[in-house]
């Protein structure tokens, strides 16, 4: 899907904190992404089951690599209680050298602990 050392941010949605924390948390522990941001609770509209829903969601980005993606996808689906959780990913056009070096690095099991 992606080159390797492509940076990419990952989009998915929770249905409260504690999910999106605990995805978060699992994720991040696993070296599929150095950094997942969790955003501030947001109105999603969509159909399911035959009709319109509204529901509040927690918006989770997370910072990884190309080579990481497929297995940061799996990880999502195994562990995102949705049927069909959000997964979206943007290739990132420009980065700083020293935050895209820390992303990779973290992600191919490095030893760079800081950053955000």
């Amino acid at each position: 899907m992606n080159e390797p050392d492509t940076l990419l941010l990952v989009h998915t949605t929770c249905a409260d904190a504690t999910q999106a924390r605990r995805l978060a948390d699992a994720v991040v522990e696993r070296r599929l992404a150095a950094c997942a941001s969790i955003g501030a609770p947001s109105g999603s509209t969509y159909p399911w089951d035959g009709a319109i829903q509204h529901d509040e969601e927690i918006p989770v980005t997370f910072k990884t690599t190309g080579s990481a993606f497929d297995a940061l996808e799996r990880a999502i689906q195994r562990l995102h209680p949705y049927d069909v959780p959000e997964l979206l990913a943007v290739p990132v056009a420009a980065a700083s050298a020293d935050y895209a070096a820390w992303v990779r690095d973290w992600v191919a099991g490095g030893s760079v602990e800081t950053g955000s």
